[in-house]
């Protein structure tokens, strides 16, 4: 499945959940109901999805993606009035740290849903291309 394919219906289940509940709820309060409709289309999501980053083959931290879809996109979810870059920072850093291809920050915030997808470029290679 193309990212295109599988991040667009992850993006319309954010604004269905989205319209369903409005702003004001916590992270963990999206994040089931996401878990709710992304399962609803019959993709395999996986919550609290860990993480291990490694040095010199040691592991150096650990931390947890809120989804991940399709062992695919990894999906950030926040509940904050505005996206900033340290949370952009953090979802290209768990795209490094797994080696996955896409990854998609998502906001429930107090106006609408705000959208930030993130692709990982290969260092061979030119994002231009």
């Amino acid at each position: 499945m193309e990212h295109d394919e599988l991040t667009r219906p992850i993006i319309g289940c954010a604004y269905r959940v989205y319209n369903a509940l409005g702003s004001g709820f916590l992270e963990s309060v999206y994040e089931k109901c996401m878990l709710i409709e992304l399962r609803k289309l019959g993709l395999f999501v996986e919550n609290q999805f860990p993480i291990r980053v490694h040095s010199d083959g040691e592991v150096v931290g650990n931390f947890e993606a809120d989804l991940f879809v399709e062992k695919t996109v990894i999906v950030e979810l926040n509940a904050v009035s505005a996206l900033l870059r340290v949370h952009e920072v953090q979802l290209v850093n768990y795209v490094k740290a797994t080696g996955v291809d896409v990854g998609l920050l998502l906001n429930f915030g107090d106006q609408k849903v705000e959208v930030r997808r993130k692709l990982r470029v290969l260092p061979d290679t030119d994002p231009a291309d």
